[in-house]
C-alpha cells in the first residue's frame, strides 16, 4: 500500500510514493527507478512492496524526464539535483529512521554519485543499495563506471545478475572488495539486468525476487545494528577498572 506525495526541486514539482513498513526495522530506503521505466514500473513497485513487507519504509520518485514523459534521461546534474531533493523528502517521511539511498540501474548510479559528491543532504546516510549496477554500456566493458563506486565512504550492497549485459558480478568483485566495511555483492544466479531468470532454470522468478528482498532487508538491518552499537556510550567497567587499580596501589603503599 502506497501513498502519493509531491516535492519541489528548483521550482519543479516531482511525484513520489511512500510505502509504509510493516513491523518497522527503523530504516528508510530511497529507491530510484532505472532509465527505461519510472516508479510505476513493475520492478520498482514489486520491490517497494516487498521491502515494506519486510519492515523497510520505502520512498520512490520520478526523475524529471520520467515525470514529463520523455524517453531520454536528463543530464547528470539534473538527475543528481532531483535525487538530492528526493533525499530531503524521504527524510521527512520518518525522521528518526536510518536512511539508505539507492536505486535500479540508472537510479543506483545516480545515488552513488550523490553519495560521493557529499553535502548536508547525504551527510549521515547509512548505506547505498544498488540493484543492477550499470558498470559499462552493453558490449563496451572497457568503458567502466567503477570510479563512482570506488570513491564511496559508505557501505554498499550491490545485487547483480550473472547474465547482466551491463556488468557481471565477476567484473564487480574486485571493486566491491575495496569498498568500505560492510559492503556486499549479491550475485543472482541466471539473472539479467532486471534479475529475470530462465523459466526452465533451477529457481522460479518469484522465489528469486523473494530471496533478493530478504537479503536487502537483512543487510539493512545489520548496518543499522552496527550504527547503533557504534553510537552506544563506553561501558561503565572502565571506571570500575580504574577504581580497582587505585585499591591495588593503596595496598602496595601500606607499611
Amino acid at each position: 500500500m502506497s501513498e502519493r506525495f509531491h516535492f519541489d526541486v528548483d521550482g519543479e514539482r516531482l511525484t513520489a510514493f511512500v510505502y509504509a513498513a510493516k513491523k518497522p526495522i527503523g530504516a528508510t530506503l530511497l529507491l530510484a527507478h532505472g532509465g527505461s521505466g519510472g516508479q510505476k514500473d513493475r520492478f520498482i513497485v514489486d520491490y517497494a512492496n516487498g521491502l515494506a513487507e519486510r519492515g523497510v519504509l520505502v520512498v520512490t520518485f520520478d526523475f524529471p524526464f520520467m515525470e514529463h514523459g520523455r524517453r531520454s534521461p536528463d543530464p547528470d546534474d539534473v538527475l543528481q539535483d532531483a535525487y538530492r531533493g528526493a533525499v530531503v523528502a524521504a527524510r521527512q517521511c520518518r525522521p528518526k529512521n536510518r536512511l539508505f539511498i539507492g536505486g535500479k540501474s540508472l537510479g543506483g548510479r545516480v545515488a552513488a554519485e550523490v553519495a560521493v559528491e557529499g553535502g548536508e543532504e547525504v551527510a549521515d546516510i547509512a548505506g547505498v543499495v544498488v540493484l543492477g549496477y550499470p558498470l559499462h554500456p552493453v558490449g563496451k566493458s572497457t568503458a567502466s563506471r567503477a570510479q563512482h563506486l570506488r570513491d564511496l565512504d559508505e557501505p554498499v550492497l550491490i545485487v547483480q545478475g550473472t547474465r547482466d549485459a551491463f556488468g557481471t558480478p565477476d567484473e564487480l568483485r574486485r571493486v566491491v572488495a575495496a569498498l568500505p566495511e560492510g559492503s556486499e555483492l549479491r550475485a543472482v544466479d541466471g539473472g539479467d539486468h532486471s534479475f529475470m531468470v530462465p523459466r526452465r532454470g533451477p529457481h522460479t522468478q518469484e522465489s528469486t525476487e523473494a530471496e533478493i528482498q530478504d537479503e536487502i532487508a537483512r543487510w539493512m538491518t545489520e548496518i543499522c545494528e552496527t550504527h547503533e552499537a557504534a553510537s552506544r556510550p563506553a561501558p561503565a567497567r572502565i571506571a570500575t577498572h580504574a577504581r580497582a587499580q587505585l585499591r591495588s596501589l593503596r595496598r602496595t603503599a601500606r607499611p
